[in-house]
C-alpha cells in the first residue's frame, strides 16, 4: 500500500513534468533563453527568504547548492559556439529538476506547517528526488564541447558528490517533534500531559497566534484541494491536529472545508460585513478600545494587555519583538468604528465595569489568598487550596503566569512531600500544568522538585504516579533535567510503571522514557534497569496501540552497544519480521529501521531475519512502504548484497 506522502510526491512530480514537457521542445532561438530561464528560477527561489521549521535546513541547503550552479550557467550563456544537442538535452533535464525544486521550496516556504511536519519523511523524499535529477543532469553535461573552464568543472564535480551524498542522507527526523506529534494524535482527551505536547507543537511549528492559525487554515484548505478525495485518513489527521491547536488558542474548531469562523458576539449581525481593520487580530471581535503597540499594530486594549501580562514580548500578529510595552490609544480608528456603527445601526458590545465583587476585580486577591493557604497549618484548607490551584493552572497561560508570578511554585513543591495522597496528587498535577511553559520548567527544577516527583512516582497513588511520569516527561525537555532525572534514580520507577501501570500510566511512562533516553548515560541506566523486557511485552499487546512508540525507543536503545546486546535476540527478530508482514505502514517503517540498526553491527541477526522470511517483506516495503520505510528497506537490501546474503 502506497503511503499518503508518497502519493503526493508522485502526483506533484507528475504534474510538474506534464506541465514542463510541452515547453521542453526548444527552437534554436530559444536555446539561450532556456539558460536565462534557469537563472531566473534560481533568482526566484533565492527570494523566498524563510522556510518552515521542519524543512528549514534542507531548503537552505538546496537553495545554496542551486546558487552554486550560476557560474556554470553564466559560462554556457557566454559560450559563443553552437550549443550541442547533448547540451540542450541536459539543460532541458535541468529545467525539469529546477521546476521540481521550485515547487518543493515554495511548499516549504508557505505550505501547511502541519502537512510538512506530519509528512516530513515524504518531503525529504522529494528533496532526494531533486538531487537525483540534478546529479544525473550534471553527470551528462558535455563540458568540453561547451568550453567550460577547468575550475568550474572541478566545482561541478564537487557539487555532484554533494548531491549524491545528500541523496543518500539518512534520517534527520526531529525525534522529540515526532513524539509530540505521536502523543497529540494518539489521544482523544484534553489531559494535561497531552496539552503540554500540543503547546510544544504550537511553539515548535510557530502556530500559537491567531494570525498563524488563520494562515494555516488557508494552507490546509490548499492541501485538501490538491488531494481531492485521496488520502482521506492522512488529511483528517492534519485537520484534527489543526483543531487542537485552534482550541488551545481559543479559536473555534472547524471541519475540513469551513470558512473562518465568525466570532460569537457578531453572529446576530451576519447581514453586516464588518471591515477587517475594525476587528482585533487576537479575538476577531470588533474593537471598542483600540490601542497601538510598538510595532504599529492595533489591538483591543483588554486582549493585548492579557497577552503582555502572560509574559509575551512579541507582537501577536507579526511576531516582531516589542521595543516597549506601552499602549497608545488609536483615537482615529476608534472614531471610524463609531461612525461606521452609527451609519449601519450596529451596537458595540458593552463591557461591564469591574466591581469589587466581580471575578475580574477580585481574582488577584483570591489567587494570592489561595497561594497563602497552600502553607496553612489546617489540612482541609491546604487541600481546598491545592485543588483550586490545580484547576486554575489547567485553564490557560494567563492563570499559570499569575500562579508563578505570585510565588505559587515553592509552596506547591513543598506539598509534594506532604503525607496526604490527595494533596500530593493535586500538587504534582499543578506543577505538571505549570511546566508547560519553558521558563517555569527551570523554576520548578530550581526548587528541587525532581527528587520529590520521583518519590511520588515510586510510592504515590495511581493517579499521582501517572501525573508524576507526565511531569518528568515535561521537565525532561530541558537537557539538564534529563541528566538530573537519570542521576536521581528516576528511570527505574518509570520502568516499573511501564510494567505494572494502567494503560494511561504506561503511555505516560513510555513517553518520559523516550525523552530521557536521548541522553547517552540514561540509555545505559535504562538498559541496566531492565527496560527491554517490558518494551518487548508491549509489542505483543497490540490492543494498547503503543507499537510505534515502543519501536521508537528500541531504535534509540539499539544505538547503544548494551542495548544491541539486550535487544538482539532471535525472538525479537521474529517479532520484527512479523510486524513487517502484518503491521501498519508505520509499524513496518519502524521495524525496518530497528532491524537495519541491529544488523549493521551483527550480520548474524540478518541471517536470522532471512530465515524468518524477511526478504520478501523488505522487497515489498522498498517498493510500497512509507518513504522512510522504503529508504531503510533499500539500505538493508544493499547490506545483504554487500555481504552476499540475498537469497536466490
Amino acid at each position: 500500500m502506497v503511503s499518503a506522502g508518497e502519493k503526493d510526491i508522485e502526483q506533484g512530480f507528475k504534474m510538474e513534468e506534464d506541465q514542463n514537457d510541452q515547453s521542453n521542445q526548444t527552437s534554436p532561438i530559444d536555446k539561450r533563453d532556456l539558460v536565462y530561464e534557469l537563472m531566473g528560477i534560481i533568482q526566484t527561489i533565492s527570494s523566498y527568504g524563510e522556510y518552515r521549521r521542519t524543512q528549514r535546513k534542507e531548503s537552505r541547503n538546496l537553495v545554496r547548492r542551486m546558487k552554486l550552479l550560476l557560474p556554470l550557467l553564466e559560462e554556457i550563456r557566454d559560450f559563443e559556439g553552437q550549443i550541442p544537442e547533448s547540451g540542450i538535452e541536459c539543460l532541458v533535464k535541468m529545467k525539469k529538476a529546477f521546476h521540481c525544486a521550485k515547487k518543493l521550496l515554495k511548499t516549504c516556504h508557505c505550505g501547511s506547517k502541519l502537512y510538512l511536519a506530519l509528512e516530513s519523511e515524504a518531503v525529504i523524499g522529494r528533496f532526494h528526488s531533486v538531487y537525483e535529477k540534478l546529479s544525473q543532469t550534471l553527470d551528462g553535461m558535455p563540458y568540453e564541447e561547451l568550453g567550460i573552464s577547468d575550475e568550474e568543472k572541478e566545482q561541478v564535480d564537487l557539487m555532484i558528490v554533494q548531491f549524491k551524498r545528500s541523496k543518500k542522507r539518512i534520517d534527520t527526523q526531529d525525534m522529540e517533534l515526532a513524539m509530540d506529534l505521536m502523543v497529540s494524535l494518539s489521544t482523544e482527551n484534553d489531559r494535561n500531559a497531552d496539552s503540554a505536547s500540543i503547546e510544544r507543537l504550537a511553539k515548535k511549528l510557530e502556530l500559537h497566534t491567531v494570525e498563524d492559525l488563520k494562515a494555516e487554515m488557508v494552507a490546509v484548505r490548499e492541501v485538501i484541494k490538491e488531494r481531492r478525495a485521496h488520502n482521506a485518513e492522512s488529511t483528517q489527521r492534519i485537520v484534527d491536529l489543526l483543531n487542537k491547536l485552534k482550541k488551545l488558542a481559543g479559536m473555534e474548531e472547524t471541519g475540513t472545508s469551513d470558512e473562518p469562523v465568525m466570532p460569537k458576539p457578531l453572529e446576530k449581525s451576519t447581514s453586516i460585513a464588518i471591515p477587517n481593520e475594525f476587528l482585533c487580530p487576537i479575538t476577531l471581535q470588533i474593537m471598542t478600545d483600540p490601542v497601538i503597540i510598538s510595532t504599529g499594530q492595533t489591538y483591543e486594549r483588554e486582549s493585548i494587555q492579557q497577552w503582555l501580562d502572560s509574559n509575551h514580548h512579541t507582537c501577536p500578529k507579526t511576531g516582531e519583538p516589542l521595543t516597549h510595552s506601552s499602549l497608545a490609544p488609536n483615537f482615529a480608528l476608534k472614531n471610524l468604528i463609531g461612525e461606521w456603527c452609527l451609519k449601519n445601526n450596529f451596537q458595540l458590545p458593552k463591557k461591564e465595569a469591574p466591581t469589587p465583587e466581580s471575578p475580574s476585580a477580585g481574582s488577584d486577591e483570591k489567587l494570592l489568598s489561595l497561594i497563602k493557604d497552600l502553607s496553612s497549618s489546617h489540612l482541609e484548607v491546604q487541600r481546598k487550596a491545592v485543588t483550586k490551584i490545580r484547576m486554575l493552572s489547567k485553564e490557560n497561560p494567563e492563570k499559570r503566569t499569575l500562579i508563578a508570578n505570585y510565588g505559587g511554585i515553592p509552596p506547591l513543591v513543598q506539598l509534594l512531600s506532604y503525607p496526604d495522597s490527595k494533596i500530593q496528587e493535586h500538587a504534582v498535577t499543578a506543577l505538571l500544568n505549570l511546566s508547560i511553559d519553558e521558563s517555569y520548567k527551570k523554576l520548578i527544577s530550581r526548587e528541587q522538585a525532581i527528587p520529590e516527583i520521583i518519590e511520588i512516582l515510586q510510592n504515590g497513588s495511581i493517579g499521582a504516579k501517572e501525573n508524576s511520569a507526565a511531569a518528568l516527561f515535561s521537565l525532561s525537555m530541558l537537557d539538564e533535567n534529563k541528566v538530573a532525572i537519570g542521576s536521581l534514580n528516576g528511570i527505574p520507577p518509570l520502568i516499573d510503571l511501564l510494567k505494572n501501570g494502567t494503560i494511561r500510566g504506561r503511555k505516560d511512562a513510555i513517553t518520559a522514557l523516550f525523552n530521557l533516553c536521548f541522553n547517552h548515560t540514561n540509555k545505559s541506566i535504562a538498559i541496566q534497569a531492565g527496560i527491554v523486557a517490558p518494551l518487548l511485552q508491549l509489542l505483543s499487546e497490540k490492543q494498547l496501540d503503543m507499537v510505534d512508540e515502543t519501536l521508537s525507543i528500541l531504535l534509540i536503545l539499539a544505538t547503544h552497544p548494551e542495548g544491541r546486546q539486550e535487544i538482539g535476540k532471535l525472538s525479537f527478530i521474529e517479532i520484527l519480521v512479523n510486524l513487517m508482514k502484518d503491521g501498519t505502514p508505520k509499524n513496518k517503517e519502524c521495524s525496518v529501521a530497528v532491524l537495519l540498526e541491529l544488523s549493521t553491527y551483527n550480520s548474524n541477526l540478518m541471517l536470522a531475519a532471512l530465515q524468518y522470511g524477511v526478504y520478501e517483506h523488505l522487497v515489498e516495503i522498498s517498493k510500497e512502504g512509507t518513504d522512510r520505510g522504503q529508504r531503510k528497506a533499500k539500505s538493508i537490501l544493499q547490506l545483504m548484497s554487500k555481504t552476499e546474503q540475498i537469497p536466490y
